[in-house]
């Protein structure tokens, strides 16, 4: 089954445009998905047709999953489909970089940066991010970085893991499929702001 990722793809293919590759093919399929998300995009739409489930997330690859946050009650908003890149592991579960907490403009800063330290410039299974807190945070290139790290705990994750493809990143960040519980998206892009 044909996933929203394939059509926007085989849109990309037809006009001569290479995920990833180049900095005008990022740009376009950053605009396809823009242009998608206004038909209203939900986490069932990404999960239906999709083959590529994990049980087992890996670092430096992105990852839609659902989840349902241990202190729920007292946080001041969460993300129920969170779409992150693997960080590496915590206590009790995980930390990923959730790309819903930035604005897409951020986004997209946020990930052209993290283009610099893919492990090959193939953009295929092989292809991940270099990724650890203390690159991160010792590069004022990523200070975007700051408001999308997350301590994930691995007994409240509640599907697979959907592993998106590095030719699917760039759409993938622009679609909006985050389920931001308690707070409006605005509120959340303001705080990430004022983290920033």
């Amino acid at each position: 089954m044909a996933t929203i990722f394939d059509d926007i793809l085989v849109r990309g293919v037809r006009s001569g445009q290479v995920p990833a590759r180049t900095d005008e093919a990022r740009e376009w399929f950053r605009n396809v998905s823009r242009n998608v998300a206004r038909a209203k995009v939900n986490p069932q739409q990404i999960l239906r047709g999709y083959e590529n489930k994990k049980s087992r997330p890996l670092i430096g690859r992105m990852y839609h999953f659902f989840y349902d946050p241990k202190g729920k009650k007292t946080l001041p908003y969460y993300d129920r489909f969170p779409l992150i890149f693997m960080v590496g592991p915590a206590s009790g579960g995980f930390y990923g970089l959730n790309l819903h907490y930035l604005p897409p403009t951020l986004r997209a800063r946020l990930m052209d940066s993290l283009y610099d330290v893919t492990t090959n410039k193939k953009y295929d299974d092989t292809t991940r991010l270099r990724l650890s807190y203390n690159i991160l945070n010792g590069a004022s290139r990523f200070k975007y970085f700051k408001p999308t790290f997350k301590h994930y705990l691995a007994s409240n994750v509640n599907s697979r893991f959907i592993e998106i493809n590095s030719t699917e990143w760039d759409i993938a960040l622009m679609l909006p499929t985050q389920r931001f519980e308690k707070a409006t998206v605005a509120k959340v892009y303001a705080d990430s702001r004022k983290m920033i």
